[in-house]
């Protein structure tokens, strides 16, 4: 692969798109979390995120992730988790395409049992993409993430439509979650463009006060997304059914129900009370596509109650590409309409 040539393989998982390059000339520092610092300060790192999610090669709706080295051998790698605005610190759905990416490409070896833990450090910590497969098909794909807990329970935003109460939660990133129906929205592609507008809106106004500052590492600040929902009731045997569509970045849409997202859901749906530790979330997204997530165990975080929650979807092979630069190209990296 010559300087002006790029590899890359595309999944997707709820479909939420996510794009894999593993050749590339990596940060220097010691740890995923660092290795992110440095790549966002990097112009070379920086542009070819830029050039794979830009118009004509991407979109303003692509993410994606660079592979790097773990921070230990007890991961078997690691991963810069890409989008248009910049690199992010969780991605449970970009997890669960490396997952089945790594196991479909032999990079780590199917168990026998069926079941195969492929652990990778992000940015936030330590996570699993546990991979089932029969006959050597992958069925299913889990993400284990890291803790997730409630940050801020009773929050009162304002916005163009009104007033709306918000709650914070991490689940690997911070993310304020909102109920569609306080807008007289639901969450639908008819909803949608004033659901972008509410959330940038909302994050903007988050973002400028203290609810963004992350408890324990000022790396992991900032509201990374707005978590619409809609109320879709209780299923017979007590499992909670949500619709969702996460807004991120700068009006950036998730098309699949969000898996750190699902993550930080479901530790505020337990931490109220509405999500015991033996049901479900039910969670679809605006696409229809639907994850099951639950809360496999507690733990605490530096004071916080906290859950590890498991988020449990497919994930699916889209193509493989060689992109290339042509040396007269005026619109290297691309442009964004939006």
């Amino acid at each position: 692969m010559t300087s002006d040539e790029y590899l890359a393989v595309d999944y997707h998982c709820g479909g939420e798109p996510f794009r894999i390059v593993t050749e590339l000339a990596e940060p220097d520092a010691p740890t995923v979390a660092e290795k992110r610092v440095a790549a966002m300060a990097d112009p070379e790192l920086d542009g070819l995120r830029r050039l794979l999610c830009s118009e004509p090669r991407g979109h303003a709706g692509m993410y994606g992730g660079f592979l790097v080295a773990p921070d230990d051998p007890g991961a078997h790698f690691g991963v810069l988790f890409w989008h248009k605005d910049g690199f992010s610190t969780a991605c449970g759905h970009g997890t669960m395409c490396l997952g089945t990416w790594a196991v479909r490409t032999g990079l780590v070896p199917a168990d026998p049992s069926g079941v195969t833990d492929v652990v990778i450090d992000v940015p936030s910590g330590r996570v699993t993409a546990r991979v089932a497969t029969v006959d050597s098909k992958v069925t299913s794909v889990d993400f284990v993430n890291v803790a997730s807990y409630l940050l801020d329970d009773d929050l009162v935003v304002e916005t163009s439509r009104g007033t709306a109460r918000c709650v914070i939660a991490f689940g690997g990133a911070m993310y304020a979650h909102v109920s569609a129906a306080d807008f007289d929205l639901a969450v639908d592609k008819a909803s949608l463009p004033e659901l972008i507008d509410l959330g940038r809106g909302i994050k903007n106004q988050l973002d400028a006060g203290a609810y963004a500052e992350h408890p324990h590492d000022p790396r992991l600040s900032g509201i990374y997304g707005v978590i619409f929902f809609d109320e879709l009731g209780v299923e017979e045997n007590g499992d909670l059914h949500q619709r969702n569509v996460t807004v991120f970045a700068d009006g950036q849409v998730d098309r699949s129900p969000c898996g750190s997202g699902t993550a930080s859901r479901v530790a505020a749906l337990h931490a109220s009370g509405r999500l015991a530790a033996h049901h479900t979330l039910v969670h679809s997204s605006i696409v229809g596509s639907t994850w099951r997530a639950r809360v496999a165990s507690t733990t605490e975080v530096e004071g916080h109650d906290a859950v590890i929650a498991v988020v449990s979807g497919r994930a699916f092979h889209t193509g493989d590409h060689r992109f290339v630069v042509d040396p007269d190209d005026d619109l290297v990296p691309g442009f964004l309409l939006c």
